[in-house]
């Protein structure tokens, strides 16, 4: 069952990405200026929404969306593959990704159409041209997200968070917004010590599962921050959120 359920899932995201992609770059590319990114971020909560689905994952989620015209730099643990449609799902806006993806079949195309940032973390010139793009999206009042963490991990504790994000937000009017993810014990969507590719075709294959999304209240950047500061306040903040979201499954 787990072999068809993957077969059917790896084909039914080509479909859907490959039969909504066209369609959102026509449309974005007609709509006046103004109304692009309203444009961009119903079609990333549409495509994300169709994967969900697609995966059978359920979000149960606590907590408010900041409402505001500032910007918001969304940042949250990282525990599986799906976890880029829950946060694109509830906020919209735009993922910070690691450079390869873009050059991904489909997937990449997809990802540079809607506005990605990718950065290459072992090059200091891409992470420096990442952190001006972060920060004029957050002067621009978009979202941003983010996983500060770099990568994909195990568990339910919150490692380090990369500081160069951080650094955009500095001299802005944005926020930072926490968000915990948990996933079920034994849930097949959740990442395990595994290579990324053996996670995805596990992923695929897996029974339906919850995923509880705490989301925090905002941590203003008040004049004086710091980067390295502003890092590991809103690790902590994650990790409370992630003890939160597991109690609730």
């Amino acid at each position: 069952m787990s072999a068809l359920r993957r077969t059917l899932r790896i084909g039914g995201f080509v479909g859907v990405t490959a039969a909504m992609l066209p369609t959102f770059v026509a449309r974005h590319a007609l709509a006046r200026p103004n109304h692009r990114d309203a444009v961009r971020d119903a079609w990333v909560k549409a495509w994300s929404g169709a994967l969900l689905r697609l995966f059978a994952i359920h979000l149960d989620v606590a907590g408010d969306i900041p409402s505001g015209a500032a910007g918001r730099l969304i940042v949250s643990n990282h525990r599986s593959a799906i976890d880029v449609a829950v946060l694109l799902h509830i906020f919209g806006g735009h993922m910070v990704s690691r450079a390869d993806l873009s050059g991904w079949p489909l997937v990449g195309a997809a990802a540079r159409s809607v506005g990605t940032i990718f950065v290459d973390r072992a090059s200091t010139t891409s992470g420096a041209g990442a952190i001006r793009e972060i920060r004029n999206k957050l002067d621009e009042g978009q979202s941003v997200l983010l996983f500060p963490e770099g990568t994909t991990f195990e568990g339910d504790e919150v490692r380090p968070f990369h500081a160069g994000a951080f650094i955009a937000v500095l001299r802005t009017k944005s926020c930072i917004v926490p968000v915990g993810l948990a996933y079920p014990k034994g849930s097949g969507a959740a990442f395990v010590d595994e290579p990324f590719s053996r996670h995805l075709t596990r992923m695929a294959g897996a029974d339906p599962t919850r995923v509880g999304v705490h989301i925090g209240e905002p941590i203003g950047v008040t004049p004086g921050a710091r980067a390295a500061g502003l890092s590991e306040q809103s690790r902590r903040a994650v990790q409370a959120l992630v003890a939160a979201a597991r109690r609730s499954l």
